[in-house]
């Protein structure tokens, strides 16, 4: 089959730092001998046209100057209407310029289903697709296009969107209760976008990058976007209680955003600085390393203020598969990866003293951090592979009739 993919994140060229999870799935449905095209926003830089693997890329400008395309990447499009003003005006640009290269593509391309990734805008735009050229979609909902929806317009959009899908698919239980709160459409699937087994391994583990950064105790890592909804501050303040019992303990912080100034003034304040390392955005090339290297991974994410949280979190996929013990926060689809004092701990959000006990806990007692890792690692294998993953949706397109 010929698949149009649409997503508004992608990755903008090779090694990006922007999420790949989009693409990795697009490129195995290609390897289940689909054609696939991909469809995203252009962005500085980017090129308007590329073949990445064995996947079509289209990027279609939406505003002029190119350098002035605030809404797209770098934190998403309901961060970028919070940062940039010039990003409001630039929504029902986003959306004539995304139907009109959809609807150019379903010709060019003659395209037999459409894939769209997050409901709004993509969803909606598939729906009114299948209702002008009688092409049939999936819809696939990733969290952040769902938990912050106030407006009953947009509301009412999204449940066209998922009602009238040949299939909808959700990232995590949590994010399927919520879309089940929007359409009482039936039959919603849960299918979590999944992690490269071969790429995130214990076998990654490398001493040179301990030496690198300094690291002669306890190796804490955290990787996200620097935004509210992370929680990161939660973190940095559970460090100034670990570091009274590990005072030479270092937690890695790997992720750039608009809240990275606040934390690490807050660091500052809390005089951890040397206790705490920003690294600011690494290729996803380089993260593997990271993960395999620390002694725990943590999460602190958060409900944000806009009602936005974690659908799933990829970040704890992808340690857990490395073989590093994790903790998270009770919130938003993290419980369905990390089950508690099982394959990782669950703590309550925005609880540094809760969150700091957990983590001293763990860094002490080696023997319950390599048994909850070692279980952790066999759940991820078992249930969140890419592979899994793309079986999964190719089963789905193959069954749209």
């Amino acid at each position: 089959m010929n698949i149009l993919v649409t997503a508004t994140t992608f990755p903008r060229w090779r090694n990006d730092t922007e999420p790949n999870f989009v693409f990795v799935l697009g490129r195995l449905l290609a390897a289940h001998g689909h054609n696939v095209v991909a469809l995203a926003p252009h962005f500085y830089g980017s090129r308007k046209f590329e073949i990445m693997g064995n996947i079509k890329v289209y990027r279609f400008s939406y505003f002029f100057p190119y350098k002035l395309q605030k809404l797209c990447y770098e934190g998403g499009v309901l961060e970028n209407l919070k940062r940039h003003k010039l990003a409001a005006l630039q929504l029902p640009l986003l959306f004539s310029f995304e139907i009109f290269n959809i609807i150019r593509l379903i010709k060019k391309e003659k395209i037999d289903v459409i894939h769209a990734h997050w409901i709004l805008p993509q969803g909606f735009l598939a729906y009114l697709c299948k209702k002008l050229y009688g092409i049939p979609y999936i819809a696939t909902a990733h969290a952040g296009d769902i938990f912050p929806l106030k407006s009953r317009f947009l509301r009412f959009l999204s449940s066209l969107a998922i009602k009238d899908s040949d299939y909808c698919t959700a990232n995590s239980a949590f994010t399927k209760k919520e879309l089940s709160k929007i359409s009482a459409k039936k039959g919603i699937k849960i299918i979590p976008m999944g992690v490269d087994l071969e790429v995130f391994s214990p076998k990654n583990k490398n001493v040179n990058l301990r030496k690198r950064l300094g690291i002669k105790s306890a190796f804490i890592l955290s990787v996200g976007r620097l935004a509210e909804k992370k929680g990161i501050a939660y973190l940095i303040m559970a460090m100034g209680e670990v570091a009274k019992k590990l005072p030479d303990a270092k937690l890695v912080i790997i992720g750039d955003g608009p809240e990275r100034k606040s934390l690490e003034l807050l660091a500052s304040e809390l005089n951890l600085q040397d206790n705490t390392i920003f690294t600011g955005s690494v290729e996803n090339k380089h993260l593997p390393g990271f993960y395999a290297t620390a002694d725990l991974f943590v999460g602190p994410s958060i409900v944000a203020k806009s009602g936005d949280t974690e659908g799933l979190g990829i970040v704890f996929l992808e340690a857990l598969a490395s073989g590093t013990c994790v903790i998270g926060s009770d919130v938003g689809g993290i419980p369905d990866i990390i089950r508690h004092n099982k394959t990782g701990l669950l703590v309550n959000q925005k609880d540094p003293r809760q969150l700091a006990d957990a983590m001293i806990k763990l860094l002490l007692d080696e023997r319950l951090r390599k048994r909850l890792a070692l279980n952790g690692q066999k759940f991820v294998r078992t249930n969140y592979s890419w592979k899994l993953a793309g079986q999964k949706f190719n089963g789905l397109i193959l069954g749209i009739k």
